[in-house]
């Protein structure tokens, strides 16, 4: 599904939003201590696990993002799953919250001797230490879910990437009807202990008026997660009220 008028997704979306409040769920916010601690937890078994169920989409992505050029950041790199996928002439640089997982990122890049991984770091992705417009393309993926704040990291994501850039997500959201959002409604209460939100609407990622949504479609199997493509608007440089002297 393309879509290429985010006024009238973020229309939707708002309704999807009061549609998702009204249905009474309960939805966990996660501090930084609780998600560094889920993500201690799933270090060792990642790969094998949620890892494994992510391929697909993880792959889809990097195909894209391989057909563009320069220099390309991953928020929550994970132990480093996708790192031997990008082609060599990008520049990756890779963030994550969760030590152990960078641990484990680094081991992938030292033995698979993937030299165009310029630097892995501690970080956290609502404050992001790079200056404005630093990279081509920032992708997260299964990331937006587990952050504190979504907002501040989409924030980010808009702000380190360069205008005419593109800024990806590949995100599980949530929904109202069958079996599916009752299941996730179930699980919501337990967002500390898996260390995701199993309810969270796609209106919260609609909240950068620099960033335009230019596709958005639900990638196999079985359309459980969705990938977004945002371009930032090229004027955004333009647009800031200069210092005053």
């Amino acid at each position: 599904m393309s879509d290429n008028e985010p006024s009238g997704f973020r229309t939707a979306t708002a309704r999807a939003g009061e549609q998702k409040r009204r249905s009474g769920a309960k939805v966990l916010q996660l501090d930084e201590g609780q998600v560094r601690d889920a993500y201690r937890r799933w270090a060792p078994v990642y790969d094998y696990t949620f890892g494994a169920v992510s391929t697909a989409g993880r792959r889809h992505a990097v195909e894209i993002i391989n057909n563009g050029t320069g220099r390309v950041l991953e928020v929550g790199v994970g132990t480093g799953l996708a790192l031997p996928d990008y082609k060599k002439h990008l520049d990756i640089v890779g963030i994550d919250l969760a030590p152990e997982m960078l641990d484990k990122a680094r081991e992938r890049v030292k033995a698979e001797n993937l030299t165009n991984i310029s630097g892995l770091h501690e970080m956290d992705a609502s404050n992001l230490s790079f200056p404005d417009n630093s990279f081509d393309t920032t992708v997260a993926m299964y990331v937006i879910t587990v952050v504190p704040d979504p907002r501040k990291v989409m924030l980010e994501l808009a702000r380190v990437t360069k205008p005419g850039g593109k800024v990806m997500l590949v995100n599980h959201f949530s929904q109202d009807e069958g079996v599916r959002g009752w299941v996730e409604r179930q699980m919501a209460p337990f967002a500390d202990l898996v260390g995701w939100h199993s309810v969270f609407d796609v209106s919260r990622v609609m909240v950068c008026p620099d960033l335009k949504l230019i596709d958005r479609k639900a990638l196999r199997p079985w359309g459980i997660f969705t990938m977004m493509q945002f371009r930032k608007d090229e004027d955004t440089a333009s647009k800031r009220p200069e210092a005053a002297e």
